[in-house]
This record gives structure tokens, sequence and C-alpha cells, in this order.
């Protein structure tokens, strides 16, 4: 363990916050706290990270303060270092076991880390004497996002609703009874495992996830893509999926709305094509039309906070959805979810004849012409490796219908990323 210190330290003196950062990280959990600090310390001062640079000092200097110990934690989490806050948090939580300030900040830090299991455990161990808000709802959320459907639903049953000092907590509360709602309309339906992305995307975020990734479902990608470069034919499914999911609601929708950067503009001239529909210019409260982006990500959250209530009769379509840093607003339909996606008008990583990777140039046709390749490629889906399940149009048509009479109730706002269904990604 002295080496690998003395291999953190090098990089911190090196200047190398992010070799550092991911070395911290392999070791965060089998390291005491206060014999990292230091090295916090000297990563925070090299990000320009005062306050977490003050606690780690503070925690290397009283190793078994509970408060140095919380201070740090919570400097972890704030400043995007929640590996380094839990082990932090849980050896505060020894030597503080009745905090309630403690506990909170530690589930906090797990489910920043996607470790609603742990968090549920944590919860569910103390049930006798938690408090209704929060502790008593971060129980029943954390035990939705890690798949224990009943014991969420029995935990949120006995929930009282926040009022007074805990009427901040209401639109929480509200956003988990809306996807118990959700839980419960496809139960039976669904199966809701650890391999159903499908149905938990629409539980977590209420949207509908039209495409599965053909290939790795079952060596860790469970339906999700990491790196994808783009295809016309990618992009023709997912819109023709959510000329499927329209028809199936029953909806009618009176024109198509692009946000306004170049790629969705792209993909909002293909839509209206397939939805045979008009173009009109954006308007977040435009009701009656299909907003159409291509990756929400790329969008001015200035702009995508118009889009956080739906306005009557509108539709948010969002091609390619990024899993692991996804937008503030959750599009009613996503094409695909990715880590990251290459537009097939961008630049293209390609390998040369000597084996050497370079990248092809973006293409610049006018946007009409790069939309018409959309409209004339086959929208037939990939076979791909063959351990998907199937995903056509009949298995996607009968999971939109089964959905139809549930008009979207409540903000767009987004959920946990991953939920149960857990997919690989580049670090």
């Amino acid at each position: 363990m002295n080496e690998a210190l003395t291999a953190i330290r090098r990089l911190v003196d090196a200047g190398d916050a992010r070799g550092a950062i991911r070395e911290l990280r392999a070791h965060a959990e089998t390291t005491d706290p206060a014999r990292l600090a230091p090295l916090v310390q000297g990563v925070a001062r090299l990000s320009g990270l005062d306050a977490l640079a003050s606690a780690a000092a503070a925690l290397a200097a009283e190793p078994r303060g509970a408060q140095e110990l919380y201070a740090y934690g919570y400097a972890c989490v704030e400043d995007g270092a929640s590996f380094l806050a839990v082990p932090a948090l849980r050896a505060a939580l020894r030597e503080a076991p009745g905090s309630r300030r403690v506990l909170v900040e530690l589930v906090a830090a797990l489910e920043r880390e996607e470790r609603h299991t742990e968090a549920t455990e944590l919860l569910r161990a103390r049930e006798p004497d938690l408090a209704p808000w929060p502790e008593r709802y971060l129980l029943a959320h954390n035990a939705l996002v890690a798949g224990e459907v009943a014991l969420a639903r029995d935990t949120a049953a006995r929930l009282p609703r926040p009022a007074g000092a805990d009427e901040s907590w209401r639109p929480a509360e509200e956003r988990l009874r809306r996807m118990l709602g959700r839980a419960e309309a496809v139960a039976g339906f669904c199966p809701l495992d650890d391999r159903d992305l499908r149905g938990w995307h629409h539980v977590l975020t209420g949207g509908l996830l039209a495409t599965l990734s053909p290939y790795g479902f079952a060596d860790g990608m469970t339906g999700r893509w990491a790196f994808l470069q783009d295809s016309p034919g990618l992009c023709r499914l997912g819109l023709d999926r959510l000329r499927l999911t329209i028809e199936a609601a029953g909806a009618a929708p009176r024109a198509v709305c692009a946000l306004p950067d170049r790629s969705s503009r792209i993909m909002a001239l293909a839509a209206a094509r397939v939805l045979e529909l008009p173009v009109e210019p954006y308007a977040p409260d435009r009701p009656d039309t299909v907003v159409v982006g291509y990756d929400l990500g790329d969008s001015d959250p200035a702009l995508l906070r118009g889009l956080l209530d739906r306005a009557p009769g509108q539709v948010l379509y969002e091609h390619a959805t990024c899993w692991t840093r996804p937008p503030a607003v959750c599009a009613d339909v996503s094409g695909l979810l990715a880590q990251h996606c290459v537009p097939f008008w961008g630049e293209q990583v390609r390998q040369d004849p000597d084996g050497s990777v370079g990248t092809s140039p973006a293409d610049d046709r006018a946007e009409r012409d790069i939309a018409g390749d959309v409209l004339a490629a086959d929208p037939a889906p990939d076979p791909g490796d063959g351990a998907t399940p199937p995903d056509t149009d009949e298995v996607f048509r009968s999971f939109a219908a089964r959905l139809a009479g549930r008009r979207p109730r409540g903000p767009r706002e987004w959920a946990a990323p991953s939920g149960p269904v857990r997919s690989s990604r580049f670090a």
C-alpha cells in the first residue's frame, strides 16, 4: 500500500490531478481516509478546490474526529468525489452512530456513486429509528432504484405528506409516487429485473426507450451503447419508433419543432417527413408539437428549462440520450442510450490501411440533404450478436400500447442514470 500511496504522491507532485484521482479511486475503499487525505489535499489544490483542500488537511490532523470525517466527506460529495466520501462518512457514522446528518450525507454519497443497494441496506438496518423526512423517504427511493419495488411501495405507503419544516421534500415525494405508479402500470407486463432496460427506463424517467443496442447485451451492456458511431439506419429506426409511439397514444401533433443546433435540425427535418408534418419554429411552450433534438446534452441548459414542464399535447424526442451524464430534461421518447454518440455526419473515427487510427472529415452538406440520407435508409434493426432480446417493431408497439392510456404527468426531470440495469462504461 505504501508503494501505491507513493505512486499517487508522484502524480500529485507532477501536477497530474486526473491520474491521481484515477489511482485514488482504485484505493479509496481499502485505505484509511486519513491516510489518503494529504494526497486528496494535493489534488484539491491542483484543481482549485479550496474547501476540499481545507477539509482534507483537517482530517489529516485529526484522523478519528467525527466532525472532521463528516466535513471531509461532505466536501468530497460537493466537489464530485463521492467515491472518497463513502469510506470517510462510514467512518464518521461509526464514530457518531446516532447522527442523522452523517447518515443522510452517506446516503447522498452512495446515491452519487449509484450504489443504491448499499444505501437501501444501510437504511433498512436502521428502519425503526428513521424519521419520515428525509430518511424513510430515502429508503423508499433507493429501494426502488435498486429494483426492490415491494419494499419501496410498502415504505412509501407509510410516509406522511411532507409538511412544515419538511415541505421542501414535496417535489421528491411526488416524483417517487409517479415512479411507483409507473412501476404498477407495467407490473405483470415487464419483468422489471436487472436486464429489463426498457421497463426500468420508463419507471425511472417516464420516457419510452425506442431501441436496444444489439451488441454486448450479455457482456455488460444490457441494451445501452458505450461508444457509438451513428448511422442513417439507426436514425431512421428511432424515428419510426417515434411514429409508432404517437400512433399508439392516439396523439395528433400538428407540427415538428427543431431544437436550434445543427444535428437537431437535421433530425427534425427527417422526423417531419416520417410523421408527415410541417416544421414550425421552436418554442418550449408550443402545444401539440413534436420537439426534436439529437442530443439534449448539446443544448443550452436555459433553453431546456423551458421544456421541463410539458405543454399540452407536446412530445419531446431525443435521438441519442447520454445515460452517464443525462441532461436535466428527460425526453418523452429516446431513440437510444449511449455514453458517447457521434452523428454520422460528424467526424468519424476510421482505421487507415497501415493500422493507424484517423478521422474522416465532417459532412458539410446542407441539412436537408443529410436528412434525406436518414429517410432513404433501411430501418430494419441490426441483428447484432444475437444476444439481445427481441427488439422488433411489434415488441415496441406492444410496450407503447400498454402505456397508451397513461399520459405522462409531472415535470420531465431526470432520475437515476442506471437504476437496477447496469451497463459497462468508459471511466
